[in-house]
Formats: structure tokens, C-alpha cells, sequence
């Protein structure tokens, strides 16, 4: 297939406009920054000539391809994030391309000691030759998921522009806040009105997942006793210890991020705050079945129990919430979605690769709302981080991969 691409140019723009999400925010959109990005976006597609694009009040981008086949063909939504991690700063980008890629060791130059090396992401070895675009080491890149809406993008404007390549009904959805797990919170599935979805968020060219972690949020506040430190003995209990005390007997060897890989689930502290008499401990619990789910919030909570018989006077809670739930469940129900992926991998000249994702996507939630939705490859590496990396060839092949999905169902219907 022969497509005249955009996907570069489009991800060095988006990469520039700031979109981190604020976990600790109330609002929805957790940043109204992110509303730059969608702004852009709509703005972008009303010049291909889609009508309907539009941004909403809570910032999700609306946008349609209408059909162009009179066959009866399932509506098929591609999705991707416009917002990035919070882990690192998204502000100030300076994308840069590391042309024909000889497989060494990428030094970020506004910070040498930020190196990329095969070392550490062997998946570098299938890049040589390719053309790599990093950040320059003070920020993220933001591929994690911009990758994935400059994929959509080159994809719509492709079939906009080829009105030869039949397809059914297409709706696109970008979407806020994916990165602080409530990114489908507000999406309008009525309007939205799709039959299945692909996310367009992996990593591996080629891949496509099928399986999620399920995810909870857990909080443990104590409330301890407070006193005047010159005066506390045998009356001070507290909190902020007693927060300390349950993280340090979490287990080192397992159950944590550090130390487990695969299927196997951890439980990861990730915020902490207070005071001497109220202290709070925020984690994510992951696994890939709930029944592992419930036992590592059970153990978590066996070690706050225990903890706290050394402060009497003290009381703690565990308080448990659903994030989102293993998409395996659902998409085993719709086998055709998935192989259908599958063949338009192989279409696009690449080795399709099955996989479980160490995380979840907004098409965990989508999957249980109604829209089964599996996950594909955008390029991106190394998430959250300054050594974020993705190939434009890989790019490019996302894009291919979404176009030959569009001509698949409608082939099959």
C-alpha cells in the first residue's frame, strides 16, 4: 500500500503542546491544557474536509469518516490519549530525529547523562537503519500516546483521500486523562454509537494485546495521636510512622514493580502525605485475574493490621476502588476482532505479536462499557520517561495497520 504519510510531521507538532495530566486534580479534564492539543486536532480534521469534528466540554475529540460502501459494516472506533504521563515533565519539548539509526547508544544533548542504549531497550536491535526520534533528556517525549493520535491521523487522511479504499463507518476518539486512569470517564458512548474499538497505544511493531492487567486503587489512612513532642512519651502515636512502618514490610522479593514481570501482579505504593495525627498512603494493586487482585489487597491489608497493634490508641482503613478490569474477558466473546487485527498486521508486511499488557488502556474500560477494544502498536518505547523513543517507520506501519483494518471488516461484512 502506497500512503504519501503525515504521521511525522503531525507527532513533532503535537509533541510541543503541553498535556501532562494532574493526578490530584478534580476537574475534568484534570489540566485544561490538554484542551490545546484537541483544539489542534479538530482543527485538523475540518480540514480534511470531516464535518462533524468537534471538541466537547470535558475535551474528548469527536470525529467521523463516514462510509463509503453499501455493505452493512460494524462502526469501528479508533482511539488514542491526547495527555501525558505525570511522572515526567511534558513542557518545553524538543523532539529530535536521529536519521538511519546505526544502533549504538542515543546521548539526549540537553542532558548527556541521559543515554538511550540497546542495553537497556534491546528493542533498539530492530531499528537499525530506521529513522529515531527521542526528546533531548530534560523532558518526555510524549510518544505515550501522541505516536498513536499522529497514527490516526496519517490513517484518516489517507482514507479521506482515497475514497477507492472501501470501508464501513469510522468514528475517531481522542481522548484526556488516560494517564491518571480516567480517561473514558466521561466519553458519550451513545454518540459515540461504535460497534468495536482498537486502541492505538502498544509498543513492539507488530503487536497487538488482548489482555490487561485488572487494576484497583487502595488508600490506607491512620489516624494516629498527636501530642506535644516535649510531652509524648507513652501518649504520641504517630501516623506518619505507622504510613512508614507499612511500607517498609511490604514484601521486597515479590509483589512489587521492581521484582516481578509477566503475569505476576504487585502491589505499589505511589503517594504518601500527612501529619503526626492523620497520615495517608495511596497505591495501585495490579494483577491479571481478580481473584490475585483480592488476595494482594487481603495481604495488604494482614500487614496494616499488624502494624498497627503496635499503636493502640490508632485506627486505620483500607479503602479499595475499581480502576478497570482485564479486556480479556470481553474480547474472548469477539474473537473477530481480534484476528481481524491480526490480518491486517500481516498485511501491513509485518509478524503479528500477541501479547498481555504489564498495564491497561483506555480500552480495558471501553471493553466493559460496550465497545470491545484491543490494543495496537503505535512505536512508542519507554514510557513516562526522558528516554522515551519511537520509530517514524514505526509510525508509519501503525498507520498502515489501521488502514487495512478499515478495508478488512469491510471486506468480511
Amino acid at each position: 500500500m502506497n500512503i504519501n504519510h503525515t504521521a511525522t510531521e503531525r507527532f513533532l507538532k503535537y509533541v510541543q503542546i503541553d498535556t501532562q495530566s494532574d493526578p490530584l486534580s478534580k476537574t475534568f479534564p484534570s489540566t485544561e491544557k490538554q484542551k490545546d492539543l484537541a483544539r489542534v486536532l479538530v482543527e485538523e480534521l475540518l480540514q480534511m474536509g470531516i464535518t462533524d469534528a468537534h471538541m466537547d466540554e470535558h475535551g474528548y475529540v469527536y470525529a467521523t469518516i463516514p462510509a463509503n460502501t453499501d455493505k452493512d459494516v460494524p462502526v469501528l472506533c479508533f482511539c488514542s490519549h491526547m495527555d501525558t504521563s505525570p511522572d515526567s515533565s511534558g513542557k518545553n519539548v524538543k523532539p529530535l530525529i536521529h536519521k538511519d539509526y546505526d544502533g549504538g547508544d542515543i546521548v539526549l544533548p540537553d542532558d548527556e547523562t541521559q543515554v538511550i542504549s540497546p542495553r537497556q531497550y534491546p528493542l533498539l536491535k530492530d531499528q537499525i537503519g530506521n529513522d529515531i526520534i527521542t526528546a533531548s533528556g530534560t523532558t518526555l517525549l510524549g510518544a505515550d500516546n501522541k505516536a498513536g493520535v499522529a497514527a490516526i491521523m496519517d490513517a484518516t487522511h489517507f482514507l479521506i483521500n482515497n475514497k477507492d479504499v472501501k470501508h464501513g463507518k469510522i468514528r475517531i476518539l481522542f481522548t484526556p486523562d488516560e494517564e491518571v486512569g480516567r480517561g473514558v470517564e466521561e466519553v458519550d458512548m451513545k454518540k459515540l454509537g461504535a460497534d468495536f474499538g482498537y486502541t492505538i497505544d502498544g509498543a513492539e511493531r507488530g503487536s497487538i494485546e488482548d489482555e490487561t492487567f485488572s487494576a484497583d486503587g487502595a488508600t490506607i489512612t491512620v489516624k494516629g495521636v498527636s501530642q506535644h513532642p516535649g510531652f509524648a512519651k507513652g501518649r504520641m502515636e504517630s501516623a506518619l510512622k505507622a504510613v512508614g512502618e507499612i511500607i517498609a514490610k511490604l514484601p521486597k522479593d515479590r509483589l512489587s514493580p521492581e521484582t516481578t514481570e509477566g503475569k505476576e501482579g504487585f502491589v505499589h505504593p505511589v503517594r504518601m502525605g500527612g501529619t503526626v495525627e492523620e497520615a495517608s498512603v495511596t497505591f495501585i494493586v495490579r494483577d491479571f485475574t481478580d481473584e490475585n487482585l483480592e488476595s494482594h489487597e487481603n495481604e495488604l491489608r494482614d500487614i496494616m493490621n499488624e502494624v498497627m497493634k503496635n499503636y493502640p490508641n490508632s485506627t486505620a482503613e483500607l479503602t479499595v476502588t475499581e480502576q478497570y478490569r482485564n479486556m480479556k474477558k470481553i474480547l474472548d466473546q469477539y474473537p473477530n476482532v481480534v484476528s481481524n487485527a491480526v490480518e491486517a498486521i500481516k498485511r501491513s508486511g509485518l509478524t503479528p505479536k500477541q501479547d498481555s499488557i504489564r498495564g491497561g488502556t483506555d480500552g480495558s474500560r471501553l471493553s466493559f462499557m460496550g465497545l470491545p477494544c484491543p490494543n495496537i502498536f503505535a512505536g512508542e518505547h519507554a514510557f513516562h520517561s526522558k528516554h522515551e523513543w519511537v520509530s517514524i517507520q514505526d509510525m508509519q506501519k501503525s498507520a498502515e495497520t489501521i488502514v487495512h483494518l478499515c478495508m478488512i471488516w469491510e471486506e468480511k461484512a
